[in-house]
């Protein structure tokens, strides 16, 4: 038996709705690409290595040949003054949940920013902005916030780091 779909007001309107889910929440799941720098800051706990630590990122995954070659550099330096300014907010004396917090906040900002720009966010609604927004954060602060944590207090127990 076929199905067929006529264009109806519900069905357009269920296409539309997926459609806009997908958008939203792509971002939600690419966060994992910015959690070099927060690690780095977080375990090296020196200025710069928080920036350092995205750009060197960036630069291995052009040598290793990906898809957007050299611009990979300039979207480093962007996630690495991101993740750094999230640390200079804390003038690099506290390194705990709060620093990863803000640290994920200024990512989320300076990247979304970026792709304002970059990727024509300017030409979505305001509504669908607030969701990117808000999906990018949460995907940024469980990459960029929890999972370095959780990698620091492994260090810490296996006695590789001392802080």
């Amino acid at each position: 038996m076929c199905f067929r779909h006529k264009l109806t007001p519900y069905f357009a309107s269920s296409a539309a709705g997926a459609a806009f889910a997908v958008l939203a929440l792509a971002g939600a799941f690419f966060a994992e690409a910015f959690a070099a720098g927060p690690l780095a800051g977080f375990l090296l706990r020196t200025p710069g290595a928080a920036f350092l630590g995205e750009f060197l990122g960036a630069a291995v995954e052009m040598l290793l040949g990906d898809q957007w070659g050299a611009a990979n550099l300039i979207s480093g330096a962007v996630q690495g003054i991101g993740s750094e300014l999230g640390f200079t907010f804390t003038l690099y004396k506290m390194y705990n949940w709060l620093t990863l917090l803000i640290s994920s906040l200024t990512l989320t900002f300076v990247t979304f920013g970026w792709d304002w720009f970059r990727n024509g966010y300017n030409h979505f609604s305001g509504q669908m902005l607030i969701i990117m927004l808000i999906a990018r954060f949460i995907s940024m602060f469980v990459f960029s916030g929890i999972l370095v944590k959780l990698i620091s207090n492994l260090l810490q127990r296996a006695h590789l780091i001392k802080h």
